[in-house]
């Protein structure tokens, strides 16, 4: 198990990771927070987990972990492509970027999300 902190922009907050030894990845996170002014006081919130209840947490995780990867990684690539979008129309408001060249970006990048669209009722519904 290992403890995993981040700042939220108002508090830091930890998320426990369960792991088998020798697991290649971080393993599967609890879906629970452990939020904390420092991250000492987040280490104190995680430490004072009773056994019982870590072992309720690792069962939360296993139920909940995700199971439809490639529509995961779909989203994740369509969300890049908003982000981008979003990018280049703040770029060409704040004159980084010539508003035709910056046209043609937009249509190819728009194009790209209709073909991500039209994979999702391919990877809807399909684990692994």
């Amino acid at each position: 198990m290992t403890l995993h902190t981040a700042h939220d922009g108002i508090e830091l907050v930890g998320r426990l990771f369960f792991a088998e030894p020798g697991w290649a990845n971080n393993g599967i996170p609890d879906r629970g927070v452990l939020p904390g002014r420092t991250l000492h006081d987040v280490e104190l919130l995680a430490r004072d987990l009773r056994p019982e209840e870590l072992t309720q947490r690792c069962r939360r995780a296993n139920a909940e972990k995700r199971r439809f990867h490639g529509l995961r990684q779909l989203t994740l690539e369509l969300l890049s492509k908003v982000r981008y979008m979003n990018q280049v129309a703040v770029s060409v408001r704040t004159g980084l970027l010539d508003s035709e060249a910056a046209s043609q970006e937009l249509d190819l990048t728009e194009e790209q999300m209709g073909q991500l669209v039209k994979q999702v009722r391919h990877l809807a519904g399909i684990e692994g």
